[in-house]
């Protein structure tokens, strides 16, 4: 997996997410937020599986509204954080974090409702078989995100020290296809690439946000630099 020592590292767990989600940066955050919230709910007694769980911002958020969620990483560093903001949040006793392997996740087949992963798949290296694993454990629905290579996205990679992996519709496509998934539903947005809004003011990048919006709906999600894809196992 692209980045994986730098992203084990202590210190980049304790600044993960001061660096990407303040800022500009909160608008992502609540933007992918709102995307798991609707993809998966009602949440409510459901067993939910995060893959690459990292600090835990999402995982704790579904704890928060009911569901039962395991979150999963490989950086112990990260997981630390995940815990931390749990205790703080009040769900410690309502969630599970652990330690594993997206390629080798620690579970029986058909054991969730829904298994999710936000921001990992751009760090795939064998994304068939990661996905492979999401649905062999998930009974139901299968849920995750991509950043696309028909955008700006491309020339921003460029500055990237580890790059990001850039996916096609038609790729995406063939690997749900050949994961034994059927798509369900697909979102497109984000003209305009993370690193831009994490780089200004949030008062500022809302202003910029309102005329993404509108563009991305007049090219109908063609530019878009992420996408949104939900599944259902077959």
């Amino acid at each position: 997996m692209k980045g994986q020592e730098w992203y084990q590292a202590a210190d980049v767990a304790e600044e993960y997410d001061s660096k990407r989600f303040s800022q500009g940066g909160r608008l992502i955050d609540e933007r992918e937020k709102q995307a798991v919230i609707d993809a998966i709910a009602p949440m409510e007694g459901k067993r939910v599986l995060e893959i690459a769980c990292g600090t835990g911002r999402f995982t704790v958020m579904l704890a928060e509204r009911g569901a039962d969620i395991v979150g999963l990483d490989i950086s112990a560093a990260m997981v630390q954080q995940g815990r931390e903001r749990a205790r703080r949040a009040g769900v410690e006793d309502h969630l599970q974090f652990i330690l594993g392997d997206a390629a080798r996740l620690p579970f029986p087949d058909d054991y969730f409702d829904v298994v999710f992963a936000m921001r990992f798949f751009h760090l795939a290296d064998t994304p068939a078989s990661f996905l492979s694993e999401m649905c062999r454990v998930s009974r139901d629905q299968v849920f995750f995100d991509t950043f696309n290579r028909a955008s700006l996205r491309t020339v921003y990679n460029w500055l990237l020290p580890m790059g990001s992996r850039l996916y096609s519709d038609s790729e995406v496509l063939r690997l749900l296809h050949g994961a034994g998934l059927r798509l369900d539903e697909e979102d497109h947005d984000f003209i305009l690439p993370y690193g831009f809004y994490r780089s200004i003011p949030d008062d500022i990048a809302r202003r910029f946000r309102d005329v993404d919006v509108s563009l991305g709906d007049s090219v109908a999600g063609s530019l878009a630099s992420v996408s949104y894809w939900d599944a259902k196992v077959e």
